[in-house]
C-alpha cells in the first residue's frame, strides 16, 4: 500500500484472497488504482495476479457488480453449474492444460497440478490472452499471459514446490533478477 514502493518497483504481485468488491473498494481508497494502472499499462511493469489478482486485472465482476481495473478484456464470472452441480467454491488440486506457449516462461508444464480455491474465474474475450486451461465442470482460464501482464487463478504459494517455482521464474528467469543477491 506505500506508494513510493510502488513508484519505485521494477515488479508487481497482485496476490489475492477475499471479495471483488471489497477489494476494488480499497484500492480506491488507498488511491492505488490509478498508481497501478499507470505502473502497469504507461510504464509496462510486469506484474504476476494471484487468484483474486487475475480477476482484479479484469473490466467487470458479477462478485458485487462492480468494475475492475480493465487492463485485460475479460469479465469476472460466478461458477453455475447445472445438476448435478459441482461444489462451489473450486477447492483442491486440479491439472493446467497449456493453450499457447508462453514467452517468457514462468515453468508450468503440460498437465501440472496446482491448488484451487475460488467461486469466481476470469472469462476473457480475448482468447489469444489465455496460456493454459482446467476443468471444473466448465473449462475455465487458470494462466492468462499479455504483454508483461501474468496471472494464475490457483494459490502457488499453497501449491509446494511447483507453486513456489512461478514466483521464482517471474522474479529470476523472466525479467533477469537473480534473488541470491
Amino acid at each position: 500500500s506505500d506508494h513510493r514502493d510502488i513508484t519505485q518497483a521494477t515488479r508487481l504481485i497482485l496476490p489475492g484472497v477475499g471479495h471483488f468488491a471489497q477489494a476494488m473498494k480499497s484500492l480506491r481508497e488507498r488511491n492505488l488504482v490509478e498508481l497501478l494502472t499507470h505502473k502497469v499499462m504507461d510504464e509496462k511493469t510486469p506484474i504476476l495476479g494471484i487468484c483474486l489478482g487475475i480477476q482484479l486485472f479484469t473490466r467487470f465482476s458479477e462478485e458485487g457488480n462492480v468494475p475492475g481495473l480493465g487492463w485485460i478484456a475479460a469479465d469476472t464470472r460466478k461458477f453455475s453449474f447445472p445438476p448435478p452441480e459441482l461444489r462451489i467454491p473450486h477447492i483442491g488440486w486440479c491439472p493446467i492444460h497449456l493453450t499457447k506457449k508462453q514467452d517468457p516462461p514462468l515453468g508450468l508444464t503440460e498437465g501440472q497440478f496446482f491448488y484451487f480455491v475460488h467461486s469466481y474465474y476470469a472469462e476473457p474475450c480475448q482468447k489469444d490472452s489465455i496460456s493454459g486451461i482446467t476443468d471444473y465442470g466448465i473449462e475455465f482460464p487458470s494462466v492468462i499471459s499479455q504483454d508483461r501482464i501474468f496471472a494464475v487463478q490457483f494459490h502457488p504459494e499453497k501449491s509446494g514446490f511447483e507453486g513456489l517455482k512461478i514466483y521464482k521464474n517471474f522474479l529470476e528467469i523472466v525479467y533477469g533478477y537473480n534473488t541470491s543477491h
